[in-house]
């Protein structure tokens, strides 16, 4: 995921429209395996998608650097992460494929992995330890190399907990009393979007995996408004309604760049986000950035945690340039990787365990000033106990079908039923449940 000063983020697992839309499939898409052209000794073509002023500088080091080492060429593209499907697809259909590209939706992986077009990467995961829940494996073979979590946390204000007398809540009823305390004037207790957008389903939803809500079964029923989910599901959006008048005016219009602004502006003292609010407010306003901590999602009843799941990774394409593709990534998740994470130090959140212990990527600046909260991240991703999921990774195993879910807003609208269209709990979880069912068949 990207920061939210450039399209990256804010258009994150933006679907492609009409009948590109996912879970239609590539074949829909006009995407076939055609027949490449020979063009023995090309560069390698490589699609980016974090669009920093840093991470750019670094891919135009490293690629003037490999190609002194080796004498393969390495062209760099680099777009928006909402408009890097269109442009692998194109460049399939088209014959002259990406060798590598970046990825920030695991439906996408899906697809491009059912269809062919991208290689198992084993070889590059298999030697290191994991996070939890990152590797999305099908049939236990790797197709991405995840570079970044992105989950989403809650910030929170220290000096407002501090002058309020407040602790770190374990339940839904304690976060309440905490954002009603901290309402004052222009100042407001807390900001959770609820439009029909990316943001919504990326921040808002943890509370609910936190309080054990799962939409499918082990055999892809819809199960959200069955006798024992339907009952949690409510209570969340029960819940979402004594929160609602602590937010500011407008949630249902808020997005990504609402949220980071509120939480760096310090008009809310408490907000969602990833690592890029410390980057934030450092820059921006440091007075903020030193009073800002981070929290898990919690459920009701104070037995779970939660954090939303968000990812990013490279795929290798099935090409006459794999294997220098693949040359080329050894290098780069080996000799680079540190590097390249350092570009957005706290919010590239590592995925593979052994970083957090690795004493290059531990001598960043940032990444020492603000060692507590990473972690507390560090902990979301390697206790058992702590649920990582999301919207598009629910199910018994990696699928389209909560990608369909994601794409259409189905939970976002559930939270609009409730809180702006004034139907009851229990009929805003049918309503939902009902187009998941359109929705997957």
């Amino acid at each position: 995921m990207t920061d939210i000063t450039k399209t990256g983020l804010v258009t994150r697992r933006r679907v492609l429209q009409g009948a590109s839309a996912l879970g239609l499939g590539l074949a829909m898409t006009g995407v076939a395996a055609p027949a490449l052209r020979a063009q023995g000794g090309r560069p390698i073509r490589f699609l980016n998608c974090e669009t920093g002023r840093d991470t750019l500088a670094f891919f135009d080091r490293i690629k003037a650097e490999y190609e002194a080492q080796t004498g393969v060429e390495v062209v760099v593209d680099s777009v928006p992460l909402g408009e890097a499907f269109t442009k692998i697809t194109n460049g399939i259909r088209s014959g002259t494929p990406y060798d590598i590209a970046n990825v920030g939706f695991v439906g996408h992986v899906l697809l491009l992995a059912d269809e062919g077009h991208i290689v198992p990467l084993n070889e590059l995961t298999d030697p290191y330890e994991w996070g939890n829940n990152i590797l999305f494996p099908v049939d236990g073979k790797v197709y991405w190399y995840p570079f970044d979590y992105n989950l989403s946390v809650i910030y929170y204000r220290k000096d407002l907990y501090e002058k309020h007398g407040l602790t770190v809540p374990d339940t839904w009823d304690g976060f309440v009393a905490n954002c009603e305390a901290t309402v004052d004037g222009r100042q407001k207790g807390c900001l959770f979007p609820i439009g029909s957008n990316g943001a919504t389903n990326w921040m808002s939803f943890a509370f609910m995996w936190a309080e054990g809500v799962e939409l499918f079964d082990d055999a892809w029923n819809v199960v959200l408004d069955n006798e024992t989910m339907k009952p949690k599901a409510a209570a969340y959006l029960d819940f979402m309604e004594r929160l609602y008048p602590t937010m500011p005016p407008g949630a249902i219009q808020a997005d990504y760049a609402t949220v980071l602004s509120n939480i760096v502006g310090g008009t809310i003292a408490h907000g969602p986000y990833a690592g890029r609010v410390l980057e934030a407010a450092e820059r921006d306003n440091p007075a903020v950035a030193e009073q800002l901590d981070i929290m898990p999602y919690m459920d009701q009843s104070g037995q779970r945690k939660a954090v939303s799941h968000g990812y990013d990774g490279w795929v290798v394409l099935n090409t006459d340039n794999t294997g220098r593709a693949m040359d080329f990534m050894r290098w780069l998740t080996t000799d680079r990787l540190i590097d390249f994470l350092h570009t957005a130090p706290v919010h590239f959140q590592p995925t593979r365990l052994d970083i957090y212990d690795n004493d290059q990527w531990r001598s960043n600046p940032l990444i020492s000033k603000y060692s507590g909260q990473i972690e507390t991240m560090r902990r979301m991703v390697s206790d058992d106990s702590m649920l990582v999921t999301s919207i598009d990774t629910q199910g018994p195993h990696p699928d389209t079908r909560p990608g369909k879910v994601f794409e259409a807003f189905v939970m976002p609208e559930m939270l609009q039923d409730k809180l702006i269209r004034g139907l009851s709990s229990a009929e805003a979880v049918d309503r939902a449940a009902a187009r998941m069912r359109e929705l997957v068949g």
